[in-house]
C-alpha cells in the first residue's frame, strides 16, 4: 500500500520553530531547513514527486495555477495562521516539483535591532533621491528595506507607495500613509505601477527590485523630481551596483544616465551576512556609500576619478565604510569571530593586518 503524500504545514511549523530563514522541499531528499546560515535536515522520509506535487496544490494561488503549468516556476507570498507569513518559489526540476520557502518578518524590526549604523537611517530619511540597498539573494535586503520604510512611516507625514513581489513585511499607517501594492495581484509590473505611482500624490516610493531597463530609467526619473526613490538591486558593491545601473542602458545613453545617477543617487547600502559569535542568528554586515562631491565625480567620470573603494574607505567624515571597515569593528565588538569575519571580508589578508595592528588577533 503507497504513503499518503506528505503535507507542507508541519514543515513549516518546524522551521518556526527552529527559528530558521528558509525551508526547502524537493523529491529525493527530506526536508530541510537553514537554520544561521547552514541547511540542516528534518529527521522525515525522502519527498517523493507525490509528496511535492501535493505541497504545491496545498500553496500555490489559484490564479498562478495556468501560469506554474506553462512556465515552470511561480513567486508568491503564502501566510500560515499562527506560523508566519512566507515567500515561496515553485519551481519544477528534472520533471518533479520543488518548492522554497523564505520566513518574512510580521512587522519591521528597527535599524538598531538590525545592527546597521545610524547613517543608514539618515539615508532613509533624505527628503529626496535614490537610496538603494544591494547584496546577494538572502543578504537581508529587503528586511533593511522593511526597516528603512517603517522608520519613515514612524518620523514623516509622508505618502509611501510601495511595489513589491511579493509583498513581505506588513506596514500599517503610523505618521505617514503607506499603499502597498503586489506585482500581478495589483498591478501588472514594476514599470507599470512605478509610472501609476507618480499619479498617486507620493512622497516615497519603494520599488522592490529595479530588475529592467525601463524600471531604472522610471525610477532615475522620479528620483529627479522630487521624490525619495528606495530599490534594490543584486549587486555586491556600490561600484558594481552603478556600472550596473549603467549597462541597462545603450552606449549613446551612458553618459546621460551617469549624469542623472550622479545628481540623483543619495547612498548605496550593500550588505553580507555573517554568522554571530554568539549563536544567535546572523549579522548584517555593509558597505555604505554617501554620494559627496567626489563620489558624484566617480560617477560622472570613472576613468580620471580614484576607485570607488577609497573613496569609501575615506569617507568616514560622511559615515561611509567598506565592508572590512564594519568587519573590524564587529570582531573588535565580540559580535562576529576573526575566523567569521575573514569568510566575508573583501579582503581578509588586509583585515587580518588591521585586526593585528590593534591587537585584536595574534
Amino acid at each position: 500500500m503507497s504513503e499518503q503524500p506528505l503535507s507542507v504545514i508541519p514543515f513549516l511549523h518546524a522551521l518556526a520553530g527552529t527559528g530558521g530563514s528558509d525551508l526547502h522541499v524537493k523529491v529525493g531528499s527530506a526536508p530541510r531547513v537553514r537554520v544561521d546560515g547552514r541547511l540542516r535536515k528534518l529527521q522525515v522520509r525522502t519527498l517523493t514527486p507525490l509528496d511535492t506535487a501535493q505541497m504545491v496544490a496545498e500553496v500555490l494561488p489559484a490564479d498562478l495555477t495556468d501560469s506554474f503549468r506553462e512556465t515552470h516556476e511561480a513567486d508568491f507570498a503564502f501566510s500560515l495562521s499562527g506560523v508566519g507569513r512566507f515567500r515561496v518559489n515553485a519551481y519544477q526540476a528534472r520533471g518533479t516539483y520543488g518548492i522554497v520557502f523564505r520566513r518574512v518578518a510580521v512587522g519591521a524590526q528597527s535599524l538598531a535591532e538590525l545592527g546597521l549604523p545610524d547613517v543608514v537611517g539618515e539615508l532613509a530619511l533624505e527628503p529626496r533621491g535614490l537610496v538603494l540597498v544591494t547584496g546577494p539573494t538572502g543578504s537581508g535586503k529587503t528586511t533593511t528595506l522593511a526597516s528603512m520604510v517603517d522608520l519613515i512611516n514612524t518620523c514623516r507625514e509622508v505618502n509611501i507607495v510601495t511595489i513589491e513581489d511579493p509583498i513581505e513585511v506588513l506596514h500599517q499607517d503610523k505618521l505617514a500613509m503607506v499603499s502597498q501594492r503586489e506585482i500581478r495581484q495589483d498591478t501588472a509590473n514594476f514599470t507599470t505601477a512605478l509610472r501609476a505611482a507618480m499619479r498617486q500624490d507620493p512622497d516615497v516610493i519603494l520599488v522592490g527590485e529595479m530588475r529592467d531597463t525601463e524600471t531604472v530609467r522610471a525610477a532615475l526619473s522620479a528620483a529627479e523630481t522630487g521624490h525619495l526613490v528606495m530599490s534594490t538591486l543584486h549587486t555586491i558593491d556600490a561600484a558594481e551596483t552603478i556600472n550596473r545601473i549603467v549597462d541597462f542602458f545603450p552606449p549613446f545613453e551612458q553618459k546621460q544616465v551617469r549624469t542623472a545617477l550622479a545628481q540623483a543617487l543619495r547612498g548605496i547600502v550593500s550588505q553580507r551576512l555573517v554568522r554571530r559569535s554568539d549563536g544567535v542568528g546572523r549579522q548584517a554586515v555593509v558597505e555604505v556609500m554617501v554620494n559627496t562631491g567626489r563620489t558624484a565625480e566617480a560617477i560622472l567620470l570613472p576613468a580620471d576619478a580614484p576607485p570607488m573603494i577609497d573613496l569609501i574607505r575615506d569617507g568616514g567624515y560622511y559615515d561611509m565604510q567598506t565592508f572590512d571597515q564594519h568587519l573590524f569593528m564587529l570582531v573588535r565588538d565580540g559580535i562576529v569571530t576573526y575566523e567569521d569575519a575573514c569568510l566575508v571580508a573583501s579582503n581578509p589578508q588586509d583585515l587580518t593586518v588591521e585586526l593585528r595592528a590593534a591587537g585584536l588577533v595574534a
